[in-house]
């Protein structure tokens, strides 16, 4: 079974060692049959060449700047709506609810249009915020949030409210540090999705300055596609960061979906 699981890992960490491999070798060294596994004069010249050249550390910073606003963003909308829709009364909430489940049925690209219009017509085309919508109150999100909440004990909070605690402070206080599981699972969510996302700003953003990685690797790859050290220098660039950060987190997310899905 060890065997067995380590062939598997092998050949799905195959593509990315290759794609770092790749990123190191020598211009046109990756255009040969078959093509080496290992480079035969490793260089970092590619990555010069992507930072000094083609200024890539100006499309990293905008990608980490969308990133980190669309998570807080995320967090500040989708981590109370969560809660309200599983511990708090108010009317319509069972149809809103009901609404949002029938809503995870239509793909996001009809959407986009329909977005993409009223976001024109504000004004906010071509810029950060108009980015920053789609993500600022997801419904998965909000239903990752709601199934970790439905696990407080409604004694819990009913106890505080007896105590005088207000209703903000017994979110803040008391659920907040309960959901402290499923906020940095629905963070480190945001996080990957928006590094990752490449229809949405290729469609809202025209001025090339403020492109993120995919959006501005993608258009690099239109005029330098035969340098394929330089493009696998730039996946590398676009892919590892967010990897680590991953492999760093993955307790923290693995733990925050299986607590959340425990209670319907």
């Amino acid at each position: 079974m060890t065997a067995l699981v380590a062939l598997f890992a092998a050949i799905t960490l195959a593509p990315l060692l290759w794609m770092i491999s790749v990123s190191l070798m020598q211009p046109g060294d990756a255009g040969q049959f078959p093509p080496p596994l290992i480079p035969a004069e490793p260089t970092l010249a590619n990555y010069r060449e992507l930072f000094a050249a083609q200024g890539m550390g100006v499309f990293l910073l905008n990608s980490l700047l969308v990133s980190t606003l669309a998570t807080l963003l995320a967090l500040l909308f989708t981590v109370p709506a969560g809660y309200a829709f599983a511990k708090l009364r108010f009317a319509g909430r069972t149809a809103t609810v009901q609404t949002l489940l029938a809503l995870l049925l239509i793909p996001g690209q009809i959407g986009m249009l329909p977005l993409f219009l009223e976001l024109k017509a504000m004004g906010l085309v071509n810029s950060y915020a108009g980015v920053l919508v789609p993500w600022l109150a997801g419904i998965i999100g909000i239903f990752l949030v709601r199934q970790f909440a439905l696990s407080i004990p409604d004694e819990l909070l009913e106890a505080a409210r007896i105590d005088g605690a207000s209703e903000w402070d017994v979110f803040r206080h008391v659920v907040l540090p309960i959901l402290r599981p499923a906020v940095a699972t629905l963070a480190l969510f945001v996080f990957l999705g928006s590094w990752n996302d490449f229809m949405w700003p290729l469609i809202v953003l025209s001025d090339q300055d403020l492109y993120t990685l995919p959006v501005a690797l993608a258009s690099l790859g239109r005029e330098r596609a035969q340098d394929i050290e330089l493009m696998m220098a730039g996946s590398v660039v676009t892919t590892v960061p967010v990897l680590l950060l991953f492999l760093a987190l993955q307790r923290q997310f693995i733990g925050g979906l299986l607590a959340g899905s425990v209670k319907g």
